[in-house]
C-alpha cells in the first residue's frame, strides 16, 4: 500500500486522466510512440555512436531519415506479403470482390 501523499497524487492524476484536455495531449503522445519504437528497434535509435551534442543531432536527423526510407519503401512494395490481410479484406476475397 502506497503513503497516503503518493497515493492522493495518484488520485490526483487518475482523475486529470478522465479529462479531455488531458487525452487530447496524450493522443499526441500515442501517435509517436509507434515510429519511436521502429527506430529503437529496426535503426538502433538507443544507443548514440557519437558524444557531443552536434554529432548525436546528426545521427538522430540521419535515423529518422532512414525510418522514412524504409516505411516509404515498404509502402511502394507491393509485391510484399509481409502485411497480414485486414478482416475486410478477407471478407472481400471470400465473398469473392476484389480489392484494388
Amino acid at each position: 500500500m502506497l503513503p497516503r501523499a503518493l497515493h492522493e497524487i495518484q488520485m490526483r492524476n487518475r482523475l486529470d486522466q478522465q479529462t479531455e484536455q488531458w487525452q487530447r495531449r496524450y493522443a499526441i503522445r500515442a501517435g509517436i510512440e509507434a515510429t519511436l519504437s521502429q527506430c529503437v528497434r529496426a535503426h538502433g535509435l538507443r544507443r548514440a555512436r557519437y558524444r557531443g551534442l552536434a554529432r548525436t543531432h546528426v545521427q538522430h536527423v540521419l535515423t529518422a531519415m532512414a525510418c522514412n526510407l524504409s516505411r516509404l519503401a515498404d509502402w511502394q512494395d507491393t509485391t510484399s506479403s509481409t502485411r497480414r490481410a485486414s478482416r475486410f479484406q478477407t471478407l472481400c476475397t471470400t465473398a469473392g470482390f476484389t480489392i484494388v
